[in-house]
Formats: C-alpha cells, structure tokens, sequence
C-alpha cells in the first residue's frame, strides 16, 4: 500500500505542535531557583518587610557581577576548613550563603541579633561567618588596595588630576576620617581613644587617586592624634621622605622649572615638597587664592572617597560597634578593600548612590603651621605657573 498523501506534511506539522506545547508547558512549570530566589526567600525579620527585600542591590549594595567575583576571591580560604556553620535548622552555609552574611554585616552596620533574625541564624555564627571572610579578604584581595606599581598607570593618574582642576604632576589626595567606637567602660586607659570633639574615635588616613580609589591607608591609631602626627607615624611618610614613593618623572613647568611628584592635602598637614597645602590667613594674592581654589577642587575626591565608604560599608560608622581595638583596623581594611573593587569592577549600583563630602560632620578643621622652605617655594611658583604669571 502506498502512502497517504500529505502524511509527511502533517506529521511534520504535529511535530511542531509538539514543540510549541512542550515549550509552553516547560514555562508554565516551576524554575529552578537560583541561589539569590531560594535565599530571600529565607529572609524573615524586618528586612523580609522591605519593599526591594527582594531586589540584590537594595540589601547588599553592589551588582551581582560584583557578588560573584567577591565569592570567587574568597571561595578557597572560606571553604578550605570543614564548614560548622549552619542556619537554626542544621542546614550547612554555602559560600553564597556565606558571603551575603558577612557583606550585610559589614554593609549594613546592624547588630549580629538583626542579622541573625533576619537570615535565621544564631549570633554567634554571624560573627564566625563575617570574621571568616574578613580574614580571607585581608588574605586575597589586597592586591586591590595598593600604590601605582607602573609609570604608566601613573600617569594616568596624573592627566586625571589635571581634567579636575589643572594641577600638574599630582599623584594623590590625602585625607583623614574618625571611626567611631563605642567602648563598654571608660577608664583612664580610655582616654587615648577621646579625639577633640570628645568622641571615641579611631582614625583612618587615606592617600585616594582620580577616582577615590584607595591607594594607600592607615589605620587603628587613636582619635587624640593630630592629623599631622598620624601621617609622620605612618609609612607612606617614610616611603616618600626616604624617596622610595612620589619619586617618579619631573614635569617641566618653564624652561629651567621643574615640578616633582606630589599629593595634595588640607591645612591639617605639613607643607613638603611632596605634600603641597593650600595657603593660610587672609590677605592672600589673587594666584594665592587661585591655588587654594584649585587645590581644593582637587582634593575633594579624598572627602567623596571617605564619606562613599562610610555610606557603604555602615559597620564603621560605630554606630553600635563595641569594638575589640585589634579586630578593627582589619575590618576598616576590608571595607577599604571592597570600596576599590566596587570601583575596579565598574560597578553601576555605586552611581545611583549620592556623592558627599561630608565624613567628618562636627568636626572642625585642625590647622598645622610647619612648613618646609623648599616647599614653600615650590608652592609659590606652582601657583604662579597656574595664573600664568610665571614667565621663564
């Protein structure tokens, strides 16, 4: 028997029928669920009451590209000792589960009982679960904090500085913020931690480029001591007056003038050759006033830098913070670390977030009158140069 006319085509057409209504059944049955659906679905407390409680960006603050890169830099260290941390049911921690614990912590700045209640988990594991991954942070992102290592890459540094305000051959902003603590007695011992506002503080000193990236820190030093104390106390003081930092290329400003590398910070600091300041009193000259206005345009980034890192990682705003005085230095370098791989990896969460200048607020300006003579020169026809009043 031959074979019924158009059987080839019908079959073929009820094959694709059949496609189509697999694929329709396929989207009518239930996905599975990705690790960020299945986790806020175990989020309870206040924060399950959010509206974006739903929405990653809204509770950890960076994209999810970010996320995953963070897991990845830490996966081996976290996942090396044999895992016993586990929610109130007995359920082991993935690494997801475990980074996204430790970043609400530190992004968040609420207590460990909030963050226990919130993503079902004892207090206690909380606190195992962030320090793991601060100690694997300390350990593996570090390479994300650290000074130019090429002449190209400063460079470019530097032509991002001229694109601010026209200041040549800088290499950085410096500045400094106070970490508040709550300590749980106060004793005489205490005292060293009351700064001037009479606050418990602990400073934090940063060296910021172009793009508020952390290049150089120091941290865990007192909130007693002056600005200018805490950067002679520091490294990056001796690196650069022994000559081994901000020793780069010279830059011809006229004929016969040349300009060494340099960062800028405010009165609170020395003047040196390679720490410029603006000028102080009243009375000044126009090029004088024009330098000061120059000069702080630029070294707004260091204060955008500082209060970004204060909006994002709140653990450091002190806000409930009974710190241990080792603990925290090494938890003020994490979040260091993580502002710069927000900025490193281009992370576009970071732009729907307001820039300030404000991280310090109550806090008066320290004023500090030693300057070096060779700076002062230095300065003067660097401000020269800029009003163009400076011929060769």
């Amino acid at each position: 028997m031959g074979p019924i006319r158009g059987f080839k085509k019908r079959k073929k057409a009820e094959k694709k029928v059949d496609q189509n209504v697999l694929a329709a059944s396929l989207r009518s049955q239930p996905q599975p669920l990705d690790w960020w659906d299945d986790f806020s679905q175990r989020i309870t407390g206040p924060l399950s009451q959010s509206k974006n409680s739903k929405n990653f960006e809204s509770v950890f603050k960076i994209s999810r590209k970010t996320f995953n890169y963070i897991c990845s830099l830490v996966s081996d260290d976290m996942m090396a000792r044999p895992s016993s941390v586990n929610d109130l049911k007995g359920k082991s921690l993935s690494l997801n589960d475990q980074v996204a614990v430790a970043l609400r912590r530190l992004s968040s700045g609420e207590s460990l009982s909030s963050i226990g209640e919130s993503f079902r988990l004892n207090q206690s594991t909380v606190s195992q679960v962030t320090w793991r991954f601060v100690e694997a942070m300390e350990e593996r992102g570090l390479r994300h904090l650290c000074w130019p290592l090429t002449e190209v890459e400063m460079e470019e540094i530097k032509s991002k500085f001229v694109k601010i305000r026209g200041l040549p051959n800088c290499c950085g902003a410096i500045d400094i913020t106070h970490i508040m603590m709550t300590l749980p007695t106060m004793d005489s011992a205490d005292d060293v931690w009351l700064d001037r506002e009479k606050n418990c503080s602990m400073i934090l000193q940063a060296v910021v480029d172009p793009d508020m990236r952390f290049r150089d820190i120091i941290t865990g030093w007192p909130g007693s001591l002056s600005d200018d104390l805490v950067l002679r106390s520091s490294g990056f003081f001796k690196l650069s007056e022994e000559g081994k930092r901000l020793n780069g290329k010279k830059m011809e400003l006229t004929q016969g003038l040349e300009l060494r590398e340099y960062i800028i910070g405010d009165a609170g600091f020395s003047l040196l050759p390679w720490l410029l300041t603006p000028y102080q009193g009243r009375g000044l000259s126009d090029f004088q006033s024009e330098f000061n206005k120059r000069h702080f345009a630029t070294r707004v980034v260091a204060q955008r830098a500082l209060a970004r890192l204060k909006e994002m990682w709140r653990i450091i705003q002190g806000v409930m913070w009974k710190p241990d005085k080792h603990r925290l230095p090494r938890i003020i370098l994490v979040c260091c670390i993580l502002h710069n791989i927000v900025i490193d990896l281009e992370d576009e969460v970071q732009d729907e977030m307001p820039l300030s200048r404000h991280h310090d607020s109550g806090y008066q300006q320290q004023t500090c009158q030693s300057a070096d003579k060779t700076a002062i020169i230095m300065r003067e026809k660097l401000s020269l140069y800029l009003s163009g009043k400076l011929t060769s």
